[in-house]
């Protein structure tokens, strides 16, 4: 699978550093020298925002989400992403009141899915910080970290894969109409760890029915 990532801060590098031994990875970013960098390091290539989008069967959308439409732009518009999986990893969270900027019910994804008309779009990984994301062992607690994700159909079982690839276990909530639950669920994690909680402070969702409690 070829993946193109918009952006090269923490969250691309510690994704890439996780799929480059198993995909085609490239990474992007406005700061051409420090993609270079963060792809050398992790073993990808490192292109322009065009090149990330245009070389991607899979385009991560990794700015931060204040950026995430000036993102898609410099990656050349929304005819850019037709036919590709698009995964958004954003939480539209004030760092101020710790509550969701978005306020007509809608989460970020179904806005980005709605910019893409022709994209198969998706939300994972926006639940839990970058130091999860690079630890190299998923387990928390004694169990495999579970990553709750969203899609439209034609994105679903891309994503699982892409989970898997991390080392965490994939649980699809839906589709995109229940992305905004998860930024809503991320909200609290990251008032968390403004108040100086362990990086890895996550929500680990527990499935008895898949493996007994006690």
């Amino acid at each position: 699978m070829k993946i193109g990532i918009i952006g090269s801060g923490g969250m691309a590098k510690a994704l890439a550093g996780k799929w480059a031994g198993k995909h085609e990875v490239m990474l992007s970013g406005r700061n051409q020298d420090k993609a270079n960098a963060v792809a050398a390091e992790v073993g990808a290539r490192a292109g322009s925002a065009q090149e990330a989008a245009a070389f991607g069967d899979v385009v991560v959308l990794a700015t931060r989400w204040e950026d995430t439409f000036s993102g898609i732009d410099s990656a050349g518009g929304s005819t850019a992403f037709a036919g590709k999986v698009v995964i958004d990893i954003n939480n539209p969270v004030s760092i101020e009141t710790f509550l969701t900027t978005r306020d007509d019910g809608r989460s970020l994804t179904e806005a980005i899915a709605e910019h893409l008309p022709g994209a198969h779009v998706g939300k994972a990984f926006n639940m839990a910080q970058v130091a999860v994301w690079e630890d190299t062992d998923m387990t928390y607690d004694g169990r495999q970290m579970v990553t709750l994700y969203t899609a439209d159909a034609e994105a679903d079982e891309v994503i699982a894969q892409l989970i898997r690839d991390v080392g965490a276990d994939p649980l699809r909530l839906g589709g995109n109409e229940h992305a905004y639950q998860l930024e809503a669920a991320a909200a609290i994690v990251i008032k968390f760890l403004f108040a100086s909680r362990d990086p890895q402070t996550i929500f680990n969702f527990i499935q008895p029915e898949l493996r007994a409690v006690r």
